[in-house]
């Protein structure tokens, strides 16, 4: 694809077109960080991005630009054709979509499948190799459900969702429209839930649902429990990476995103464009406030405010922590201080 062929797709995209210069019309093959770009390849930069010196050597063919006179004057510079948009990341996922398009597996049952009673299949659905779904499940239209899945019964799937490879979705599960399920990712497994007695732990049956609003994506080999009565509830444009954990009556809020290996133990509640770091572990009940963020490997216990910035083990404010870290590594000196005072003053 021509680079002026890039630009008229993003036209008519969301990332807010301002302005662009063909130098050459360069031919582009796909993307790449300006470290790695080679010349029938494109990259980005966002506003404030420390990456001046990078564009200045790298062999990129075309980059998307923020409004900043610097960065377009060092593109003229070298002879790049460039755009200047109001969201480049933007730009440049839009554009990995024309030049990249996703290929949909043929419509159609593959004959090795085994599909049980009473199953409800939607139109224009692609159903893969050795695909399991049970009884009185529900698939929407158009659909993909690739090879290896096993849908218990009792599973509603809404329209226009994908079930990667290998994935499992338990009985009670309810998938809104234009889920993504990826490989290995389990959704409604028993949750953790068992009753102490004098002979031992009694398990608690898990009767609940799982629900997945619409436009939900999980990753692979990620996790989300029902729970023993009641729902677990993962919000609309949710995010999950891979291998995350969510337990037994969780509740997510709308536009959450959480990241490789949080933990989300049962009953926490979390409220809308929550965002969770790498490790980010979450207590039982724990409750936290739209639009929060939790820094890497930072522990939630009770509730975090709305809008709040937490870091830590347990998490406190980002920016007391960061105060905090900065005196670890002067604890060994304050320690001797401490002790030679010590001496001073008692003897």
């Amino acid at each position: 694809m021509y680079f002026s062929q890039l630009i008229a797709a993003l036209e008519i995209g969301n990332a807010g077109l301002q302005n662009h210069h063909l130098a050459g019309d360069p031919e582009l093959r796909g993307g790449a960080s300006l470290e790695q770009a080679e010349p029938d390849q494109f990259s980005f930069l966002e506003k404030g991005n420390a990456l001046t010196t990078e564009l200045s050597r790298s062999n990129v063919g075309a980059v998307l630009l923020p409004p900043q006179d610097d960065l377009r004057a060092i593109a003229e510079q070298r002879g790049l054709a460039w755009a200047v948009l109001q969201d480049p990341r933007l730009a440049f996922a839009e554009a990995l979509e024309h030049l990249h398009p996703r290929s949909r597996p043929k419509t159609g049952i593959h004959p090795t499948a085994v599909i049980g009673d009473q199953v409800d299949l939607g139109e224009g659905i692609s159903i893969g190799a050795h695909v399991f779904i049970g009884n009185g499940s529900q698939i929407g239209a158009n659909s993909v459900i690739h090879p290896g899945v096993v849908i218990y019964e009792d599973v509603v799937i809404g329209e226009a969702n994908e079930l990667h490879a290998n994935a499992v979705l338990h009985p009670g599960s309810r998938l809104g429209l234009h889920c993504v399920v990826h490989s290995n990712a389990v959704v409604g497994s028993e949750g953790f839930g068992f009753v102490p007695t004098a002979n031992g732990w009694r398990k608690m049956p898990q009767t609940g649902l799982v629900i997945l609003e619409e436009d939900v994506e999980v990753g692979c080999g990620s996790t989300i429990d029902r729970p023993s009565v009641g729902v677990t509830r993962i919000g609309a444009g949710t995010k999950i990476d891979n291998l995350v954990q969510v337990g037994h009556g969780v509740t997510t809020g709308k536009n959450c995103a959480l990241a490789s290996q949080v933990g989300i133990a049962g009953g926490a509640r979390l409220g809308d464009g929550v965002i969770l770091a790498g490790q980010v572990g979450v207590a039982n009940r724990a409750v936290i406030g739209d639009r929060a963020i939790a820094s890497s490997k930072s522990g939630i216990h009770g509730e975090i405010e709305a809008g709040a910035v937490v870091s830590g083990y347990p998490a406190i404010s980002n920016r007391l922590w960061l105060r905090c870290s900065a005196a670890f590594n002067k604890l060994p000196e304050m320690a001797k201080t401490l002790r030679k005072l010590n001496r001073e003053t008692s003897s």
